[in-house]
């Protein structure tokens, strides 16, 4: 048997499909990567572990907050756990903090796209809090992975999000830790070799 592929950052990502439950408009659907390239979006995949827990709710809601600056960036947001559509409707109408999600959901219940992403706990079923930032060419550019236990920051998505975009057309700079949007960034080259803080600071 062939080893199971776990995509990487730097890796193309392979095409996958999900069946979806849209909270803005209260419908089910699918959601394709293929569809998402051709459209030139970025898709961002945040995957939690189940509907119906505590920490994640939390995350979702702290995720909506953020989700008209990720639109505005170009982004596709789909949040996937191993839950049907079904759970994710009824997650949604309970669970008043799920009441500003207006995202995608992903129903991934045979967990082929969490194991993908590496994401997939076989002794549990559950996916782990993985977060993974694909670019309008379908190459995986970002990955972070908690355990179930920690939330995340919708805050530091949002700004790998915005640094990532920016360098998609800007090639020959990169962004220096806790980098923004207006911010200055770095023009790598042989000048710049024990020079950083200089070319930070212009001194």
């Amino acid at each position: 048997m062939c080893e199971e592929t776990i995509v990487r950052v730097g890796m193309d990502v392979p095409d996958f499909e999900m069946e979806t439950y849209d909270p803005a408009e209260g419908c089910f659907g699918k959601v394709a990567l293929a569809d998402l390239k051709k459209q030139k979006k970025w898709t961002i995949l945040v995957f939690y572990p189940a509907d119906f827990t505590f920490v994640c709710p939390t995350e979702l809601a702290d995720l909506a907050g953020k989700h008209p600056e990720l639109k505005k960036l170009g982004a596709e947001v789909i949040a996937v756990s191993t839950d049907t559509k079904f759970s994710h409707l009824a997650w949604c109408r309970e669970e008043k903090l799920m009441a500003g999600v207006k995202y995608l959901m992903g129903a991934d219940p045979t967990g082929r796209v969490s194991r993908l992403f590496g994401v997939y706990d076989e002794a549990s079923g559950l996916a782990l809090r993985g977060t993974f930032i694909i670019n309008p060419q379908g190459k995986l550019v970002s990955a972070e992975v908690n355990f179930y236990n920690v939330g995340r920051n919708a805050d530091e998505l949002a700004r790998k999000m915005a640094a990532n975009a920016y360098l998609a057309t800007h090639p020959e700079e990169a962004c220096p830790a806790k980098w923004k949007s207006g911010d200055k960034t770095l023009k790598p080259s042989e000048k710049m070799v024990g020079k950083v803080y200089e070319a930070l600071h212009g001194k």
